[in-house]
């Protein structure tokens, strides 16, 4: 074994201040302890961005897809009926979907989009009354 010692990390120190703290149960030195946790932290993360400024980072984040709509499609069950439903892209592919229902109560049992991805289908149950609402499907190009 070498006769020289390897220098702790800071992480290292810190995880053992905080593990006799621990042991010792005095509150008062967990009070010393979680401040340098947080220096640690936040020298992490300054490394990580390399010198980058906040506007900077932003700048590299993809930006959003112009591309993205909603179809819609309006639905209606008898009493007690269900049915399964479909809401087609005009372009692109459905990437999710949904319904709103504000006459009667229908749940949906299945919601999932089409086997070519074109359209989102729902598969929805009425309850005791009638009931319809309208049907969306989000498309992107």
């Amino acid at each position: 074994m070498s006769g020289k010692l390897r220098s702790l990390s800071p992480s290292l120190v810190v995880a053992l201040i905080a593990l006799f703290v621990s042991l010792s149960g005095t509150a008062v030195g967990a009070a010393v302890v979680v401040p340098l946790a947080k220096r640690a932290l936040v020298a992490d993360n300054a490394k990580k961005l390399q010198g980058k400024t906040a506007k900077r980072v932003a700048a590299l984040a993809p930006k959003p897809s112009a591309g993205v709509t909603v179809t819609t499609a309006p639905w209606s069950l008898n009493a007690n009926a269900q049915n399964d439903f479909t809401t087609t892209c005009a372009a692109g592919k459905a990437i999710a979907g949904g319904y709103d229902n504000p006459v009667g109560t229908a749940l949906a049992f299945d919601t999932r989009p089409s086997s070519d991805g074109k359209s989102w289908k729902l598969y929805l149950v009425a309850g005791s009354a009638a009931s319809s609402g309208t049907l969306y499907a989000v498309c992107v190009a």
